[in-house]
């Protein structure tokens, strides 16, 4: 749904109405209302097509890589670092309000961090096997501090936008903590 895209990252999420996103792709509204059955159910296929495109793009970066350099590439890629995901933060982030209020979208919000969540559990895991990573603190917690600055990061660059070197080096130097 790259018109809901474009309508949440240019004015916000309460602006993407059926009828403006309609209007934005070209279409009536009734044809619209054909495919979604709410405004909910646009957003969630906004949400997911996003992630589809995050996760192919994981996908790759993550080839022939394992342990804490898969690590450092997952959890560099989940900060808006370029311009492209600065927008789907920008679009994660308009939908974390909305999901409070719906229980789909919060449904597969949840669904989809805890992807991400055993993804980077499960890295710490190889990394801790292969010796790589040498602290004792639990990976459970280990994994919630970690997602928990990439969300305070992405966060932070939207709001302070020329943060972006810095948000960088904060998260290189927690990896690099995590190697002792």
């Amino acid at each position: 749904m790259a018109a809901a895209r474009r309508i949440i990252l240019r004015d916000g999420i309460e602006a993407a109405t059926t009828r403006a996103i309609a209007k934005e792709a070209g279409y009536s509204n009734g044809v619209l209302t054909h495919y979604f059955t709410d405004k909910d159910d646009i957003l969630l296929s906004a949400l997911q097509s996003s992630h589809r495109r995050i996760t192919a793009r994981l996908t790759a970066k993550l080839a022939g890589r394992t342990g804490l350099a898969a690590l450092r590439e997952v959890l560099l890629d989940n900060l808006p670092l370029d311009e492209e995901r600065v927008q789907e933060t920008g679009l994660e982030i308009g939908f974390w309000a909305r999901c409070i209020s719906s229980p789909a979208l919060l449904r597969m919000q949840r669904e989809e961090a805890a992807d991400l969540r055993r993804l980077v559990r499960s890295l710490l895991q190889s990394a801790r096997d292969t010796g790589e990573i040498r602290v004792q603190e639990s990976l459970d917690d280990i994994t919630e501090r970690l997602l928990a600055l990439v969300d305070g990061l992405s966060v932070h660059r939207l709001l302070y936008p020329d943060g972006s070197g810095r948000m960088e080096r904060v998260m290189r130097a927690e990896i690099d903590r995590l190697a002792g």
